[in-house]
């Protein structure tokens, strides 16, 4: 094992870290997304119990946040796909260059 090998080890080890914390970012985005998917639901489902004209002042406010969830949903997935597209980049140049890595890294 030559000297620089624990600390290609260690980068790798880093890089595997914030490649876990963008798939949290990710699944957080995802369930970010689906939130506003279950209010609109749910108000489909018990739309027979209220008058739209009625309840409009309430509904109004309730959609526009329930998009704005839902941008920010997508973008929270859309930035996480990429980092996680960059972090994979970097753990296979890691790999090309350093054959130690390829016992350890599928």
């Amino acid at each position: 094992m030559a000297p620089e090998d624990p600390l290609i080890i260690n980068e790798a080890q880093l890089i595997l870290a914030e490649k876990r914390t963008h798939l949290a970012a990710l699944r957080t985005g995802i369930a970010v997304m689906a939130l506003p998917m279950a209010f609109v639901s749910f108000l489909i489902a018990f739309s027979q119990y209220y008058q739209m004209g009625r309840v409009l002042w309430l509904l109004v406010p309730l959609l526009v946040v329930c998009t704005a969830l839902g941008v920010l949903g997508v973008y929270m997935v859309a930035k996480a796909v990429v980092k996680l597209r960059r972090d994979e980049h970097m753990l296979m140049e890691l790999k090309e260059r350093h054959s130690i890595l390829g016992r350890f890294i599928d």
